[in-house]
């Protein structure tokens, strides 16, 4: 199984950030480690761009969400069908903002994450608890509770973050301990050889330790993947293939 380095740039980027792109592409001589994936999530606008310019690099582009039908009387969104026609392979449902201010559901991020899968994606499905939920001690059971609402009935791979909302862009983060009960937990929750990752605040100072955890897959990164001097030690820090 191969790390997956995420980077969601969130609403962040225009014409001018492909410079980010062409760096980091440099810092690795070129060259782009084969034994890692590394993926850029930019805003839609940038998508086809991006993907068309640089997959050939070596890096893997995906959008930052989907409507869950394929077409039809939906102004502003964007099906899983138009993420793929980009040259994208991953798309982004569930993230805590998307849940916080758009008032996703657990059923609505299911219906998204099977829609990324009709349409040839690989969905990263978020799950995460408040810092609330965590302090009373029932984040297991909140995060339980999403996996069984969120993840699709229908064949096909995909991907799990867990991004604690309390740590998503605070510069806090949990403990090693509590990110790797967190994980196995997920694990024990999802099929067999699911990639899953952590995101919360990832920084080039805390990336190695993360990582290295058991069943720790990768990261979904967020504002340290806009700059390619913070995301290249982050992805220089996971492990290859595992």
């Amino acid at each position: 199984m191969k790390s997956l380095i995420a980077g969601n740039w969130k609403m962040n980027g225009i014409a001018r950030a492909r410079s980010e792109v062409e760096s980091l592409i440099e810092r690795f001589g070129g060259s782009m480690p084969g034994d890692r994936d590394i993926l850029i999530c930019p805003p839609v606008t940038l998508l086809a761009a991006f993907a068309g310019s640089y997959s050939d690099e070596g890096i893997l582009f995906g959008g930052q969400d989907c409507h869950a039908k394929t077409s039809g009387a939906h102004t502003g969104d964007i099906s899983a069908e138009m993420i793929a026609d980009t040259g994208a392979s991953h798309v982004i449902v569930g993230h805590s903002e998307r849940r916080a201010d758009h008032a996703e559901n657990d059923q609505t991020v299911k219906e998204k994450a099977e829609a990324a899968l009709r349409a040839g994606l690989t969905p990263i499905i978020c799950v995460g608890e408040t810092r609330e939920q965590r302090e009373t001690g029932i984040a297991q059971s909140v995060v339980g509770t999403q996996l069984e609402g969120s993840l699709p009935d229908a064949m096909g791979v995909f991907v799990v973050a867990y991004e604690p909302v309390w740590a998503i862009g605070t510069g806090l983060t949990p403990t090693l301990e509590d990110i790797s009960e967190m994980h196995d937990f997920i694990r024990s929750k999802t099929p067999e050889g699911t990639r899953l990752l952590y995101g919360g605040s990832v920084k080039p100072g805390n990336a190695k330790e993360i990582l290295g955890i058991s069943n720790v897959n990768g990261a979904l990164v967020g504002g340290a993947s806009l700059k390619a001097e913070d995301f290249f030690p982050i992805i220089s820090a996971a492990p290859g293939e595992m």
